[in-house]
């Protein structure tokens, strides 16, 4: 089977290219440490290296997936974002992680931002969800910050996690929710911008 063909999605301050063998490393720490306790980690040696096939292997069967997120000027991963669709998944779900000593940069956000756009304007996409661990506030506050909202008839994964729905095509034309993303994406570019609180992703 050919190889799929990853696009390269540009931003701001991020490049998001497909996963790469070289990429490992830094997922494999991530998902061995407490950081990934929310995504079913930690993970042994050998979990860690199959997640990471499928991570790969999931573009060619589903043409989308997940992208890793580079710092346009240093080339540093810094996470992953993109699209998520496994067997009995119910619905196509927007992921995110971004390494423990990364967070805090508005990462997630800038990144989940643009791979949203590209499904919605490029997939044709018509909406998505994301699969939250109720328990992880992080993650829940960053998809109430990109329109999402608890939608509490959708089916779960596997009825320990929340559905966040992201708001349709529409009604992120034809509301304020993308420049409001795009406005607090400027203010994490700013490097006199400290953000109040506890760092978000």
């Amino acid at each position: 089977m050919p190889t799929k063909t990853i696009p390269i999605l540009e931003t701001k301050r991020l490049i998001l290219r497909g996963p790469e063998p070289e990429d490992y490393p830094n997922f494999k720490a991530t998902f061995a440490s407490y950081r990934s306790r929310f995504m079913g980690g930690p993970l042994n040696a050998y979990e860690t290296w199959m997640l990471y096939a499928a991570e790969i292997g999931h573009w060619n069967i589903r043409g989308y997936g997940m992208w890793m997120i580079h710092d346009k000027e240093t080339d540093e991963t810094l996470g992953m974002a993109g699209g998520w669709f496994p067997a009995k998944w119910p619905e196509r779900e927007i992921a995110w992680i971004i390494w423990p000593e990364k967070a805090g940069h508005g990462y997630a956000l800038e990144s989940t931002h643009a791979v949203r756009r590209y499904f919605y304007n490029e997939l044709g996409w018509d909406g998505a969800v994301s699969y939250i661990d109720p328990k992880n506030l992080d993650s829940i506050r960053l998809a109430e910050r990109l329109g999402a909202v608890k939608d509490k008839s959708a089916p779960s994964v596997d009825g320990h996690d929340v559905v966040y729905r992201h708001p349709s095509p529409e009604t992120l034309a034809s509301s304020q929710i993308g420049d409001a993303i795009e406005m607090e994406i400027s203010h994490y570019a700013d490097p006199m911008f400290k953000p109040k609180g506890y760092a978000l992703d």
